[in-house]
Parts: structure tokens; sequence; C-alpha cells
């Protein structure tokens, strides 16, 4: 029975997974024009070295100083207009839209606490409303961010949020960077307008980003990750929904280097800063997950308990887009609501 019901998720999954047909495959590219920006970059400059090693130092000095390499100059000016707020990104693009940063406001009727809420990889713009009108009128106000590249974001150019995550190695890294400080920036507003306690709340994509954001943000007292890994690479390598991607990725890196060069952004170098910041925390991942391969999730988990995180775990019987169906959306929903509402 139990296989049987595997292979059935597994067919749902799929099927979900190979509806968009607008995936592209793009050139591959070390993108070493996106690291100008990078305090190590300014500090070591090339000097004659390959690209993989010159990315790899640079991997290399941001973890050695990741506070420096995700620090950030506050915005001078917060927008906000109806129900959405907008503020100009600290790090600066090619692309005026993604400079631009959007969140939607989903004010609770009374109290004080908040929560910032990262989507999913290409989450539309109205992804993930439900379940902050939900927190809203549990008491807990939502800021749901459009992440880099995406909605209203999106340079014209794109169908899909492929700046984001991609075979151009740097700018996945540095959207990444962006995404961190960008979330830091609407905890610096939420502040500013006397909210507290705050949480976190990050769906895959998302759930990657809120962990880095959650190692190097004080404020944050409740994290929710709505499916975790350990290795950004990892989950672009085995991925289902990243297939296009490493099509490109493999003709000129494999997995090894890749772990390498993606080190800066991967959750797993960050666990005994994250552990350091005594924030409580709840850690969901899917049974037949094909996008975040269930051992990485589990992987995670193990090594967040070997440094003592303050944490709870719910494993939902289905998989990594089956989680936004019914019924498990509900279930899904549920966990984290309960969670936020008890520790908050």
């Amino acid at each position: 029975m139990k296989k049987l019901y595997g292979h059935w998720i597994g067919k749902w999954e799929r099927k979900l997974a190979f509806r968009s047909t607008n995936r592209v495959v793009r050139h591959f590219d070390w993108g070493l024009e996106w690291t100008h920006g990078w305090p190590a970059a300014r500090q070591f400059p090339r000097n004659g070295h390959a690209p993989a090693d010159y990315i790899r130092l640079l991997n290399h000095r941001a973890l050695e100083d990741s506070d420096s390499f995700f620090k950030y100059e506050r915005p001078s000016q917060f927008e906000l207009s109806g129900n959405i707020l907008r503020f100009q990104s600290p790090v600066v693009t090619p692309y005026p839209e993604n400079n631009l940063v959007h969140a939607q406001w989903f004010p609770a009727k009374q109290g004080k606490k908040a929560v910032v809420l990262l989507p999913h990889w290409n989450a539309p713009g109205d992804g993930h409303n439900a379940l902050c009108r939900g927190l809203s009128r549990l008491g807990i106000s939502a800021l749901r961010i459009s992440l880099p590249y995406h909605d209203y974001r999106m340079p014209p150019e794109l169908e899909r949020a492929d700046y984001a995550v991609s075979s151009n190695v740097c700018r996945t890294i540095d959207a990444t960077r962006q995404a961190v400080i960008d979330v830091r920036c609407c905890f610096d507003w939420l502040e500013s307008e006397g909210f507290g306690p705050l949480g976190i709340v990050g769906t895959s994509l998302g759930s990657c980003y809120a962990c880095l954001v959650s190692a190097h943000e004080p404020r944050i007292k409740v994290n929710v990750f709505n499916h975790c890994s350990t290795y950004f690479a990892d989950v672009v390598w085995s991925g289902l929904s990243t297939l296009h991607i490493r099509q490109a990725l493999e003709e000129h890196i494999d997995l090894e280097k890749l772990r390498e060069a993606w080190m800066a952004i991967s959750p797993v170098n960050y666990m005994e800063k994250f552990a350091a910041r005594k924030q409580k925390s709840l850690f969901i991942y899917a049974t037949y997950d094909t996008t975040f391969p269930p051992e990485l999730s589990r992987d995670a988990i193990a090594r967040m308990r070997e440094h003592g995180v303050d944490h709870k775990v719910v494993v939902l019987p289905c998989g990594h887009y089956t989680t936004g169906e019914t019924p498990f959306k509900f279930i899904d929903g549920y966990h984290i609501c309960s969670f936020l509402k008890r520790w908050l």
C-alpha cells in the first residue's frame, strides 16, 4: 500500500512539475561581473585567478566574515501605499524593476506580532496570500516580500524568475545576497513601526533565504522553514524543477565544484551561527519530495539537532509540488499557523 501511495504521489508530482512549458536552458556563465559589489571582491582582486578558483576564494572570504557579506545600508525611505510597501534595495542590479522592492502588507486588527513571509521560487504575485490573511486573522501581521526577479520585480524579458536561480553562478549568489538584505530591510520597517516580537516564514527557495536571514538577524524570535535542505547546489543538481539548470551546468562543472561555488549561500555553512541565535524553529519537509530530496532535509535537521537548536519537525505525506494542493496545503498551513500562534 505504501509503495502504491508513493507511486501515486510521484506521478502527481511530475504532472505538476512539468505543467510549466516555458523553462529555458540558458548558457552557463561564471558571471564574475556580479561579484563587484561584494566586500571580498573589493578586498581581493582577481589577479589572474581562474574563474572557479576566484569564486571559491570569494566564498571562503564570505564565510569567514558573513556579517560583512550580508551587511547593508538601511533604506532612507519606506513608502506604504495601500497594502504595498516599497523601498529601494540596498543591492543595485542592472535591472530597475528588480531594484525596487515590493512587499504586500496584511495587518492584524490588534497586536504587534508580525512575520516576514518569503514565497517559493517562481511564486505568482498572489502566492501565499491566503496564508498571510490567515495569519492576520490570528493576530499576526504578515509582510509578504516579492523575492528578487519575481512578480513585480521581474525584468520584462523574463517569463520566469530565471535570474534568481540559474546556470549563471555568481548572479545566483548575488540574487541570494540581495534577497537576504531585502528581507532584513523589511525587519527594519517593522521595527520602525513598533512591531514585535518578529518571525519569519520561508517556503522552498524562500526557506533557504530565510535560514540565511535568521543566521544573521538578531530580531527574529521564531522561524518556519517550509521545506529545508543543506546545500544549495544539491537541490539544483538533484531537483525535478531544476533539470533545465543542471543541463546547462553539467557541461562545465560537477556537483562538488558547484558546492564550492555556492558555499556562501548554503544553509549548511551557517548552522553554528544560526544555533547561537536561540530562536524557536519549525522544520517541515515532505516524504516524497522530488525537488528538495528528503535525505537533504533529514541531514539539515540532524545537523540542527547536533547544534542544540530548539526545534520541531513536521513530515508531510506528499511531495514538493503537492504540498500546495488539497488536502496537503491545509495540513501545511495548520502546522505553520499553530506554531507561530503558540511561540511568537
